[in-house]
């Protein structure tokens, strides 16, 4: 039942009450697995373009940014860096003193090397009234990392991954914030030197975003020449979830009160949808590198992005060709091998239809929202993977799969799981805008069964949580998608501190 108070906070949010029956519902049915056809592999369903064809990528890039076009760059950058400090909070909640495990010992055997060093050793001052070298001497390593977690010094263990030093320069250090910067003058310019980069950030932590770039954006808009538009969003109320008891009904607080959680990055959909764009590059905001191995990044985001712009323009052509109705039956057969070779969306019933209804079925299918994504072979990173699957249509189309979209208990399944050649390194640049020019509501190429519950707790009780369709995943099902082979050093993600410590971030 819901109460008065229950209404308010509803409509606080944003959300109806119909939604929450529906989410309710999710908890109690669950979410299906996807019925796959096969893992995408090179030369299915993976593109592995050779010098020539990316020169032809890369210059078909170079013309479109001449154009009037806007392009974004799309950080998700809302994450706290609280789980790349997992292991140092372990310690410092720890029995013992002295450095015990291999990470501990590592963190502290190369404590220099990382490019925040000078600010927590400031911080130790502040804090203990003795550097570093004093304290380590001593044996006193908890101070060492109270001064890098808690807010006394540097507040690391609460503040997001973007505001965090992640490489060192000869004129200072820089954040991962700095570096997205610096990638989107290198590859997301247009002919005007505008750069156009949009992050998602959490609500308490906007204003130190927006000071980070007050004081950063103009040095790197005279180093590179370019002029930026930096803008942010937050992770809409409307897009939070109800969480529900382990009988699949609402949760309740201590007070009573209906508990939400966030959405989740499918969440993030609604913010994609808002923005004004006609090509929005997506990167996470720990994928970064320093300058001296930017190289093989922007080389490959304009390939990308070139394979985008030539799939679209001849799916924009198709269409007004099929608007004009002056088509040849040849023609429409060549549009169809389009759809099933390059955008790699089959169906088994297309040969039986007449050409009237096999020209609605390729509108339907061409005008929608375009993606290309990259994808990096597998080295055993977490992750999701390439794969063909089926549609609610029927129709197998290109897919972004986690592990849990996947019957483990099907052996068949599993086994192409594990075969994967690929996995996705959240990569992406997409096409939003339709041939007439009008944007697409992306909220509509949602696959809403693509959901996912997981168990969390509240003050000891158990509970259920539900997270949209991931973006990259359920929530850009309907979309035309194409992957494109990028290589391994285009991926760096920084999950725990000691990844900083990796060659690739040095």
């Amino acid at each position: 039942m819901m109460t008065q108070e229950d209404k308010d906070l509803l409509a606080k949010k944003g959300i109806s009450e119909a939604q929450i029956a529906e989410q309710l519902a999710c908890f109690e049915k669950g979410f299906p697995y996807l019925k796959l056809y096969a893992a995408a592999s090179v030369g299915e369903g993976i593109l592995a373009p050779d010098a020539d064809e990316q020169k032809k990528y890369l210059d078909a890039w170079e013309a479109y940014t001449q154009t009037d076009k806007t392009v974004v760059k799309f950080v998700p950058a809302s994450g706290a860096a609280s789980r790349m400090f997992k292991n140092m909070f372990e310690f410092l909640g720890a029995d013992y003193d002295v450095l015990t495990t291999d990470f501990e010992k590592k963190f502290f055997s190369r404590i220099e090397d990382f490019a925040f060093y000078a600010d927590l050793n400031d911080a130790c001052r502040k804090t203990t009234g003795k550097d570093i070298p004093a304290l380590t001497a001593e044996g006193n390593y908890k101070a060492v990392v109270a001064a890098l977690l808690e807010s006394a010094g540097l507040n690391y263990g609460s503040l997001p991954k973007g505001l965090l030093k992640f490489h060192k320069y000869e004129d200072g250090s820089r954040t991962p914030v700095e570096e997205h910067l610096v990638e989107g003058a290198l590859y997301a310019a247009n002919k005007n030197g505008k750069v156009n980069v949009h992050f998602t950030v959490s609500p308490e932590h906007r204003a130190f975003f927006k000071a980070l770039v007050e004081e950063k954006a103009g040095i790197y808009a005279k180093r590179y020449g370019v002029d930026y538009n930096i803008s942010f969003s937050e992770q809409k109320p409307s897009t939070d979830t109800i969480a529900a008891d382990m009988d699949n009904r609402p949760f309740r607080d201590e007070q009573g009160q209906l508990l939400f959680r966030p959405g989740g990055h499918g969440a993030l959909i609604e913010n994609l949808n808002d923005l004004d764009a006609d090509v929005i590059f997506i990167k996470n905001i720990d994928n970064v590198v320093p300058d001296k191995l930017k190289g093989d990044t922007v080389l490959y985001k304009k390939v990308i992005a070139g394979v985008l712009v030539g799939l679209q323009q001849q799916a924009f052509a198709y269409l007004q060709l099929l608007d004009s109705g002056k088509y040849t039956h040849e023609q429409v057969m060549e549009i169809l091998q389009f759809l099933q070779k390059k955008l790699h969306c089959k169906n088994p019933d297309t040969k039986n239809l007449e050409d009237s209804e096999l020209v609605i079925y390729l509108k339907h299918k061409l005008n929608r929202p375009m993606r290309v994504c990259g994808m990096v072979k597998n080295v055993g990173e977490p992750g999701g993977g390439p794969f063909l699957a089926y549609n609610p249509d029927g129709t197998i189309s290109l897919q972004i799969l986690e592990s849990s979209q996947i019957d483990m208990n099907d052996p068949q399944k599993k086994e192409m799981f594990e075969k994967g050649t690929h996995f996705n390194p959240v990569d992406l640049v997409c096409a939003v805008r339709d041939y007439k020019g009008h944007k697409f509501d992306l909220t509509r190429y949602v696959d809403k069964a693509t959901g996912f519950i997981s168990h969390k707790s509240k003050n000891g009780k158990d509970l259920k949580a539900l997270e949209l369709p991931g973006l990259w995943n359920g929530a850009m099902s309907d979309w035309n998608t194409v992957f494109v082979e990028v290589p391994l050093s285009t991926f760096n993600p920084v999950k725990t501190v000691n990844d900083l410590l990796r060659e690739q971030h040095q």
